[in-house]
């Protein structure tokens, strides 16, 4: 049996293939990123999965892209973990830029981006994923992601830039007592996740005047930093990956336009493309 997966911060969507490739279930666990969950949590985000453990003997191998997997220390941490509960599989260990690449463009050029809880870009050339700046996470970057956008609605809230209309929306909807939005941010695990919450909220009011001024400029900056340093060609297609994306496709093609770029793909799951780049590639 096989296992593909691919994990945010938030979720981990996991797929089990029989040897012929014929799908045999899917479920999504909580997120697996080594980078920022501890080792303990990240081994009872899986066992506590019944799906995953019924089988966790027949599995032989595994596919797993995710968050927060881009460096070697992360990735041994999570392949420690995964070995230790399926004892049989081969297990490979990649980041979720390349499950990205994979989905949206599968083996041509293009350059992709993740806009989801996290962000990032890389250039695919067809072979081989090139990332001009190493992404050093939600504190320090991470621009139009979902925690970088409840960042940016809680510094407003506090700092009464938010349109009093919009303040008492957000209000009903969160606990914003101080204390506790500190406690969550640092005493409690995953802050990332706990950010990212706070950008749910724009779905909602994704007409407000105000809301879409916030992701606008969010979307330019990450334009700033995270496409435009690459000098594409216009010609080279463009994807995007991630529910921020996803929902807010509209306002994403108008920025792109701005810096004479088009928007080829969205893709808010990109699991099931995945799993399809699997099945005509991988023996």
């Amino acid at each position: 049996m096989i296992l593909i997966a691919d994990g945010g911060s938030t979720k981990a969507d996991w797929i089990a293939l029989d040897t012929n490739k014929k799908e045999l279930f899917r479920v999504r666990t909580l997120g697996l990123n080594p980078a920022v969950v501890a080792k303990d949590e990240l081994t009872n985000r899986i066992v506590n999965m019944f799906q995953l453990i019924n089988i966790k003997d027949e599995v032989t191998e595994i596919h797993f892209y995710g968050a927060g997997c881009g460096t070697p220390k992360p990735i041994a941490i999570l392949k420690d973990v995964m070995q230790s509960i399926f004892i049989n599989a081969e297990i490979n260990i990649a980041e979720d830029m390349l499950a990205a690449v994979y989905a949206a463009s599968g083996d041509k050029e293009a350059l992709v981006c993740i806009l989801g809880t996290g962000s990032n870009s890389c250039y695919y050339d067809g072979n081989k994923m090139h990332i001009n700046v190493a992404s050093l996470g939600y504190t320090l970057m991470d621009e139009a992601s979902g925690n970088y956008f409840g960042k940016q609605l809680i510094r407003d809230y506090y700092y009464d830039k938010m349109p009093k209309r919009i303040a008492e929306e957000f209000e009903k909807q969160y606990d914003l007592e101080i204390d506790q939005v500190k406690f969550n941010l640092y005493r409690q695990p995953n802050p990332n996740m706990y950010l990212a919450t706070f950008a749910k909220f724009m779905f909602d009011f994704k007409e407000d005047k105000y809301i879409k001024k916030t992701i606008r400029k969010g979307f330019r900056e990450f334009f700033k930093y995270r496409i435009l340093p690459y000098k594409i060609n216009n010609d080279i297609p463009v994807f995007f990956i991630g529910s921020i994306a996803y929902y807010f496709r509209d306002i994403l093609e108008k920025v792109a336009k701005k810096y004479d770029l088009e928007v080829t793909d969205v893709i808010q799951r990109p699991i099931d493309n995945l799993i399809e780049y699997h099945r005509n590639h991988i023996n």
